[in-house]
């Protein structure tokens, strides 16, 4: 462990721009020097303008989630806002965060991996529920300009709009003669967005982040058109949790992804993220956790716990939906908090709604980092041999798969370092004796060849609907992490690092933005991007330089065997 963690160390120090690559985070502000303003229905938004961008941040879409009101479906805000100062980047839902405190490790990975997917997001409030406009400066009313959607990630567990300040990008589409809005919604995350038990269920209280994220788009479906936005032009785009949520609104309500008789959006866009096969929202390990968080509380001999819950004051509940593990933990992938199928939110399992062809079937671009594993493989230094990964596996992260099983799945793997993640770095970047296989197989199983899953799922039950998929290896090189997970949003979301990569995707999202489709015939900067067939399974593979055309093949010993057993695979 001790030379695991300084060799962490030797590399945060080694190579201190990692820390450094990323801007602060957007802080708000009580007052800017240049002020815009849009009337909508609810009321004056009062907005910011910085350069070529103006923004417009913590518009409420619902009412306070406080009180009563926790832990219950969002209520929709119906009172005039009247002059509403949105200058700022709106507040945060609470977050949960490192449930390694006090270790080293902790401040190692705070110099290592220092992306907004892993920051400590300011002016946290239950009163959460806004969003965030920005859009070109001077923008018309009667713009009718496309809209895109972002849903952060952050495992369930944290993220804020005012971390993922989107004004950049509207910058790029304007020097690109494709002006566009960026809306960001705020969702409850940890236990007040994913709490789950047999109570939960009961009280029709599950999914409460993904309702947040619904109302967000009903909210544009309202209200865009005043900030020049056409409603009919939307696009839903996330990274991590949030692209497991895209395809989460996809699926709500079996599919159904209308709101007053007009379709919520007409693309999706996943980075890092597609399905997640869950058990019900009573489930066993979820009643664990329910469990336990009512225990923290002090709400285990009450007569009612869910009431409780929900008259204990902000602190303590918090305190106690932060008990659980987290997902930078031993427990890693396993989750306290994600989205589980209810009966009624999510009618099923999201592998088993795609399969059944209940979601909304609309062009998708989908992809992951070469080595999604990496950061969620940092903290089981214990795991040195064959016979004690297999045990972490089916115990830890899939307890009803049965030992067998799981061996099965680990010897369609290479146990070589040289086969492992990061990939391609030879015998280097293993910390311990597992470090690599088990990294490979975590970025399999919850991102990469759950991917190829899910695309040959959907577009076989919905072959007319174009996709296209990628590989990213932007950042080949970083010590122990690689192209690690979350890594992207330097050159995807924010763009700062001025290479071909940052060139190349966020032209390739707005054409897609525009038209459907990631290609452009008027832009001959950029490769032809083939789309992802049955028949024809290709990806995209994007480095910091170049980008090159990658059979969709490998480790199809092991992707076949997760596409065969997909049913004892369940978080």
């Amino acid at each position: 462990m001790t030379k695991f963690l300084a060799s962490l160390l030797f590399w945060a120090v080694a190579f201190p721009s990692l820390a450094l690559a990323l801007p602060a985070p957007t802080r708000p502000v009580e007052k800017r020097a240049t002020t815009t303003s849009v009337v909508t229905p609810q009321g004056t938004i009062v907005g910011s303008v910085s350069g070529n961008v103006e923004n417009f941040g913590g518009i409420p879409f619902a009412d306070a989630p406080v009180g009563n009101l926790r832990l219950r479906p969002p209520q929709r805000h119906n009172a005039s806002l009247g002059t509403f100062d949105a200058t700022g980047a709106g507040p945060s839902c609470p977050q949960m965060f490192f449930s390694t405190t006090g270790s080293l490790l902790t401040s190692v990975l705070g110099l290592l991996i220092n992306t907004p997917l892993f920051q400590v997001a300011t002016g946290q409030t239950e009163d959460c529920l806004t969003m965030r406009v920005q859009r070109p400066t001077g923008t018309a009313a009667d713009a009718k300009l496309p809209v895109l959607f972002w849903i952060y990630g952050g495992g369930f567990e944290l993220g804020s709009p005012q971390l993922f300040d989107g004004g950049p990008f509207v910058s790029n589409g304007v020097s690109q003669g494709k002006p566009f809005l960026f809306v960001s919604v705020n969702y409850r995350v940890g236990g007040f967005g994913f709490l789950a038990g047999k109570e939960i269920l009961a009280d029709g209280a599950a999914n409460l982040g993904l309702l947040d994220q619904r109302m967000g788009l009903e909210w544009v479906q309202d209200n865009i058109a005043a900030f020049g936005g056409d409603p009919e032009k939307v696009t839903i785009w996330g990274e991590s949790a949030g692209a497991i949520s895209v395809f989460d609104q996809m699926a709500l309500y079996g599919g159904d992804n209308t709101y007053n008789g007009k379709k919520l959006f007409r693309g999706g866009i996943m980075n890092s993220g597609s399905i997640v096969p869950a058990d019900p929202v009573d489930c066993t390990r979820c009643q664990g956790v329910y469990d336990a968080v009512v225990k923290e509380a002090g709400c285990a001999q009450a007569t009612d716990t869910l009431t409780c819950l929900r008259e204990a004051d902000y602190d303590t509940f918090l305190n106690a939906a932060n008990s659980v593990p987290g997902v930078l933990s031993y427990t890693s992938v396993a989750l306290s908090y994600l989205p589980r199928p209810d009966g009624v939110i999510l009618p099923d399992s999201p592998d088993k709604l795609a399969a059944k062809g209940q979601y909304a079937a609309v062009p998708m671009i989908i992809g992951d980092q070469e080595d999604e594993g990496t950061l969620f493989s940092l903290f089981q230094p214990n795991i040195t041999t064959k016979d004690r990964l297999v045990n972490y596996i089916s115990t830890v992260l899939f307890q009803d798969a049965g030992r067998d099983s799981i061996e099965a799945l680990v010897d369609t793997y290479d146990p070589s370092p040289t086969a492992g993640s990061p990939f391609r770095t030879g015998i280097f970047n293993n910390p311990y004796p597992e470090f690599k296989r088990l990294a490979a197989i975590l970025g399999d199983l919850v991102f990469t060849l759950t991917r190829r899953i899910f695309l040959k799922t959907t577009l076989t039950v919905n072959p007319d609907v174009p996709a296209w998929s990628y590989l990213a290896s932007y950042d080949y090189g970083t010590p122990i992490l690689g192209t690690f997970h979350g890594s992207d949003l330097l050159q995807v979301f924010y763009g700062i690092l001025p290479n071909y990569a940052s060139r190349t995707i966020q032209s390739y999202y707005i054409s897609f933005l525009y038209n459907g489709d990631p290609n452009d015939p008027n832009n001959t900067d950029v490769p032809e991007w083939p789309q992802w067939k049955t028949d024809d399974r290709q990806l995209m593979q994007f480095f910091n330089n170049r980008a090159s055309l990658l059979a969709d093949d490998f480790r199809q010993k092991s992707c076949d065997w997760i596409e065969a057993n997909v049913d004892i695979l369940h978080v």
